[in-house]
């Protein structure tokens, strides 16, 4: 049986620049963004974590319908008023992004190359350690090498993808030992920073974060990837996040691929996405808003140690009943290597040709000099 292809459970979203657009729309009728205000293709790009082509095309579709004008500099003007331009700071709290810079949106197709990757990524790091081609990640997925570069390096900053020594990328082979240590360091870490930040964890957010794992529990059949994706974040990433220890924060980044390998063997094995630890979040959570710590970090590192013999039960299925399939983009490490070597140029020796030469007759002057200097060498 080969590794299946799972079908992408993620809710249709609109295009990128269609977020932008209405974002920059919203704030430029209600004042926030001051008429005149130069908005830069960067500024926004870097702001609303896209490139700057959703940028450009919603500067083109506000310019059409009069929020923005062009001029003379970079950028466009904001606000219908014929005034000069301002070259102001562009702020989060100019459009609602209050929590400061953060990735607002995301090219739905961006999220979706994505994670085709890391699903490839972890099915095969289960089985050996493989070589990943950049240049044949971005024909694969027919774009730039730009953005299969990020797409790898985000692979890399969870854990599952390594730079070697010559550049190359590598996948980070997942075998027993791995595993153990990874929740061996989530077991360790996270009860400790969720301890510590029990009393800081505003009381508004553990309340949605409550209601959206109540709705879960009711509605289990219809929970997707990306739901599940955003429950496990409430705890083990934005709880966290309210540590005071910030080097354990860092470490634990490391560990997130243990998100990414149960919610992808979840879905090879097609296993109901019924298990209990939506339950185990809510118990946790319900200790949090009544700031009980230490409660909270006991049935958390319970929940760790259980998950971690559910993991690796799920990989053990896994193992017995796939094999691997071909991607372009991915080669065992060792047939790479030989195919890397087959393909290079042999070292051209430049050939001088000797004068002792068959084909020379005696009279040559290559020969002539030569046997001089040998029985010059004799007589001395």
């Amino acid at each position: 049986m080969s590794i299946p292809k799972a079908k992408s459970q993620t809710r249709r979203k609109q295009p990128a620049y269609a977020l932008i657009k209405s974002a920059l729309a919203k704030h430029i009728r209600a004042g926030d963004v001051p008429p005149g205000t130069v908005l830069s293709e960067s500024a926004i790009a870097t702001l609303f974590g896209s490139s700057r082509s959703p940028v450009r095309q919603a500067f083109e579709q506000l310019a059409d319908i009069g929020l923005v004008r062009r001029f003379d500099g970079r950028g466009v003007i904001a606000g219908k008023r014929q005034v000069e331009p301002r070259r102001v700071p562009i702020t989060p709290e100019m459009f609602g992004l209050t929590d400061g810079p953060v990735e607002a949106v995301r090219s739905d197709a961006w999220d979706t190359l994505y994670y085709k990757l890391e699903r490839e990524v972890i099915y095969r790091s289960l089985f050996g350690r493989f070589r990943v081609s950049e240049l044949a990640l971005a024909r694969h997925f027919r774009v730039g090498r730009t953005v299969a570069r990020n797409l790898l390096l985000r692979a890399q900053a969870i854990g599952i993808l390594e730079k070697g020594a010559k550049a190359h990328w590598y996948v980070v082979p997942l075998d027993e030992d791995r595993l153990r240590d990874i929740f061996e360091v989530r077991a360790t870490l996270e009860p400790l920073l969720l301890k510590s930040a029990t009393a800081k964890i505003p009381a508004a957010l553990l309340d949605r974060m409550a209601e959206r794992l109540r709705e879960g529990i009711q509605f289990r059949s219809r929970v997707g990837v990306g739901e599940l994706d955003e429950i496990e974040g409430d705890l083990h990433i934005r709880c966290l996040g309210y540590g005071i220890n910030r080097e354990m924060i860092e470490a634990l980044k490391r560990t997130h691929c243990a998100f990414a390998i149960g919610k992808h063997i979840q879905v090879a094995l097609t296993a109901p996405q019924i298990d209990s630890f939506m339950d185990e979040h809510l118990v946790i959570i319900e200790a949090l808003r009544a700031r009980d710590g230490d409660a909270a970090a006991a049935i958390l590192r319970r929940h760790i140690e259980w998950s971690h013999s559910k993991v690796a039960s799920w990989i053990a299925q896994f193992r017995a009943i796939n094999v691997i399939s071909r991607v372009p983009y991915m080669t065992r490490a060792r047939i790479a290597a030989r195919m890397i070597a087959a393909t290079r140029r042999p070292r051209r020796r430049r050939h001088r040709p000797s004068p002792f030469q068959p084909d020379l007759p005696p009279a040559h002057p290559a020969f002539r000099a030569t046997r001089q200097a040998c029985a010059r060498h004799i007589v001395a």
